[in-house]
């Protein structure tokens, strides 16, 4: 069974009098592990889709299954709790709270989960030590630079535990030599911890190393892909 089933989703936004059809007849299963990216050009439908997948966002038709799971009939309370515990989010704004280090926003998350201190503490190490901050775990984000604070943002996302990450455009703010690091870490974890993820974005740098690429043109899918990559130590 996939990870993650679409089956005839669409969504239409009123602007006025004019109803915009953002997303028309989508149909997609993901498995877990596959290391996806979902590209066209903008407005094509990709945060809106990723929104949906996310369930910070509701389709007008079609459901959305993950890990069998019909998110698009939990109410409120049961979608957050569902989100916390299988969802792990990557935004190009990093979300990290100022006045805590790096070790303490990676465990906030785990805090919401009701997880002890020190598996809490212990998670946080290991991950932020994954992405290449286990010498800088105490520092606040005023004290990282731009791609540390977005390695944090893995971390935390991985942290967690969940099932699958989505990526709405996670090297938008980063240089090239940032931008290949934080990726080469995400595409090794995704066979490591068999963690799937799912990326939004315009970046050829995450097209380049995405095993899937989804392409989208004006709410619907219009081509889907698989690609073998090189080794990773050829990229």
């Amino acid at each position: 069974m996939a990870l993650l089933a679409l089956d005839g989703i669409g969504k239409c936004y009123r602007q006025g009098e004019i109803e915009v059809q953002a997303l028309q007849d989508i149909n997609l299963q993901v498995e877990a592990g596959e290391f996806a990216a979902l590209v066209g050009p903008s407005g094509s439908g990709k945060t809106t889709l990723l929104n949906i997948i996310g369930g910070l966002d509701s389709p007008t038709a079609g459901c959305a299954r993950l890990n069998d799971t019909d998110i698009t009939q939990l109410n409120d309370r049961a979608l957050a709790n569902f989100r916390l515990f299988q969802l792990g989010f990557i935004f190009q704004a990093y979300n990290l709270v100022p006045v805590l280090s790096a070790l303490e926003n990676v465990e906030l998350i785990m805090v919401l989960q009701g997880r002890s201190a020190d598996e809490r503490r212990e998670r946080a190490r290991h991950y932020l030590s994954l992405v290449g901050l286990e010498d800088i775990m105490h520092r606040r984000p005023s004290a990282l630079s731009g791609g540390q604070q977005q390695r944090v943002a893995v971390a935390r996302a991985l942290a967690a535990g969940p099932r699958l990450v989505l990526a709405d455009e996670p090297t938008a703010n980063l240089d090239s030599e940032n931008a290949t690091a934080l990726l080469d870490i995400m595409h090794r974890l995704s066979h490591e911890e068999q963690t799937t993820f799912i990326f939004s974005t315009h970046d050829p740098r995450v097209m380049e190393r995405a095993e899937r690429i989804i392409t989208l043109r004006d709410g619907r899918i219009v081509s889907d892909q698989e690609r073998e990559l090189p080794h990773e130590a050829e990229l």
